[in-house]
Order: structure tokens, then sequence, then C-alpha cells
């Protein structure tokens, strides 16, 4: 496939960046095996939404574990079930961050692929599905196939086990969201990697840095709120792992490659 104007036009921002940053949603892990919240095949469309309201849990934590199971730990590691893996998309931003041209990945994503795709600089906005903690000690232990077995995980204390993400009705954690904010803030180029721009505060992220004077360049399938509002400046139509790949030779070539 032929390098498009927007992809060129993309990789010339990234390459004249002082500070790039990529934010990213639950499309770039798609190609991973991990399904989208929203869309056709949304986790929304086959869950109730509600199930994940901090006092629902708190009221309810049976029904909720229930179906946290069902929507988040399916993709665990298991004794017949590999671990779901970074895609070339995740790679490549490690990739870049590796090479100092990447300051860090702001992602709303709690599948903790980036990590292992060894980015290190990464603002987990909604948290992550590493770890529980207990509502009563504070005990943090490993979410873990085996750590979820029962119908409501319990501390040793006791306990209510919650899973350390973000749960509807609660706040963003303070140190992600002060992190996020400076590097939206600071960045001269953002890179959107597969974020509809439909949950906030994460969604204010972007606008933030356009707002700054930052070059916005979006990969999606299909056009977003994003791309509808002006705040993109060029819109990559692909797949993440596709457009990434294609980005990162450009990038690489420092130009010379097509031009």
């Amino acid at each position: 496939m032929s390098d498009s104007p927007e992809l060129r036009r993309a990789a010339e921002a990234i390459r004249k960046s002082r500070k790039l940053a990529a934010f990213t949603g639950a499309g770039i892990s798609v190609e991973s095996g991990i399904p989208p919240f929203r869309g056709s095949n949304g986790i929304w469309n086959r869950y109730d939404s509600s199930l994940l309201d901090i006092d629902r849990f708190l009221r309810s934590p049976a029904r909720s574990w229930e179906a946290i199971k069902a929507m988040f730990t399916g993709f665990l590691a298991t004794a017949d079930r590999a671990p779901v893996a970074p895609n070339p998309a995740h790679r490549v931003l490690a990739k870049w961050e590796a090479e100092g041209r990447l300051a860090g990945v702001i992602t709303q994503n709690i599948d903790g692929l980036h990590t292992t795709a060894g980015s290190r600089n990464v603002i987990e906005y909604h948290g992550h599905c590493r770890t529980m903690t207990c509502l009563d000690c504070g005990k943090t232990v490993p979410l873990t196939a085996e750590s979820t077995a029962a119908d409501v995980p319990r501390c040793s204390c006791g306990g209510l086990l919650k899973p350390d993400f973000i749960f509807f009705g609660e706040g963003i954690p303070p140190k992600a969201a002060r992190d996020a904010e400076e590097l939206a803030a600071t960045c001269d180029c953002m890179v959107l990697v597969g974020t509809s721009g439909a949950v906030y505060p994460a969604a204010a992220l972007p606008p933030a840095a356009k707002r700054r004077g930052a070059t916005i360049v979006e990969i999606n399938p299909e056009p977003t709120a994003y791309t509808e509002r002006g705040v993109t400046d060029v819109f990559i139509a692909r797949k993440a792992g596709e457009a990434m790949t294609a980005l990162d030779r450009l990038v690489s070539a420092d130009g010379k490659d097509g031009e």
C-alpha cells in the first residue's frame, strides 16, 4: 500500500517534534484481541455498564464481579490460554520512547499492554487491572485468574477486593491526572491512536494540547469527535498497527523513504 499524503504529513510532524506525546484508547488494543467498549462489537452492547458503577459494586459485589470477570479477566493468562500480547502499534510507541523520540503515553486502557511492549513512561489515566486493593485494610494483591476465582474475591482480612481500575463514579487518580495534564500542556505533537473522544475527562486532553499549539495526528479507521470538531490536524483512516508501522518506517527514514 502506497504512502498517503496524510501519512507523510504525520511523519513530518513527528520528525520535527521536540516533545512528542501519544494518547491511546481501546482501539489500539483491538488487534491484540481485546474488544472495544463502544461500537458494534463493543463490550457495552453485551453488558450493563452500570455494573461498573462504584456504588452498585459496593451494594452488589457478586453481580458486579460476575461482569468484571466476564469483561476483563478473560484475557488473563491461565493454564490453557496464553496472555494477550501487544501488537505492532504498542511496539512502535515503545520503540519511539527507547529512541528518545516519544516523551510518554497517556492511555485510557487498563490492559497494561503498553508496559508489556516496553514503554516506560505510561500514564494509566483510568488505572489498570494488574492488581486489586482491599477496601478495608488497603492491602494490594495481584489480579489473576486464580485470585479472582471466588464469586466475590476477598482479602485475607475479609475485606472486599476492588480492581485497581477506575469505576464510574470514581475520580481519576490524582498523579495520573497531573502527569497527563502536564504532558498535554507541554507537548508540541500528540498522536491519538484508537480513541473516540467520547469519555471525559480524558477526552479533554487532546483539545488542551491543541490549544497550546500542538499538532494533533489521529489514527482511527473511522472519523471521531476529534475529527469532526476540528481538533485533528492530520487524520489517518487506517487500523492502528498498519498506520503505526507505516509511520515508523517513514520517521526512521528521516523523510527519505518514498519522498
